[in-house]
């Protein structure tokens, strides 16, 4: 079970306020994502803390990767997701050894933006969960930014 948050759920929106990029993506599509926590996935080898467990980015990044399970596959050719908004908690501690599992939910799409209920679990107990928010994009024209982005740089 994903936990309930505070925010309601909106009503589907109207044909007008669905971007085409996310005309596939609706409300209750779920993905889920896993990994055996290994020395790689803890605090100590990421640099976010001195204890040997799960990392709080290692979660987030099995988070992301259930939110992209959820939807990635429906979008259009040349178009992508990009992580945007985390409101998540990391509650309970994960060892090596231990396999975490998140699942994302699609809650809502408004324009280009999708938000998901998400949830991280170890083989005991929930670990972790919250919300998530991805916008959809044409890659061409992402990396035509990042592209001038990086021409500015050489520039200066």
């Amino acid at each position: 079970m994903i936990p309930e948050t505070n925010q309601p759920v909106s009503r589907l929106p109207s044909p007008s306020q669905i971007s085409p990029a996310v005309a596939r993506i609706t409300p209750g599509l779920i993905g889920t994502a896993d990994l055996i926590v290994g020395p790689e996935h803890t605090a100590p080898f990421v640099g976010s803390g001195r204890i040997a467990v799960l990392a709080t980015p290692v979660m987030i990044n099995v988070i992301e990767a259930a939110a992209l399970a959820a939807v990635e596959h429906l979008l259009p050719a040349g178009h992508q997701s990009l992580g945007i908004h985390l409101d998540v908690s990391h509650t309970a501690a994960t060892p090596i050894g231990l396999r975490v599992t998140a699942t994302a939910e699609v809650l809502r799409v408004e324009g280009r933006t999708i938000t998901f209920r998400v949830e991280a679990r170890d083989e005991f107990e929930p670990i972790g969960g919250g919300t998530h928010q991805r916008v959809v994009v044409s890659v061409a024209r992402f990396d035509e930014r990042v592209q001038r982005k990086l021409a500015r740089r050489g520039a200066g």
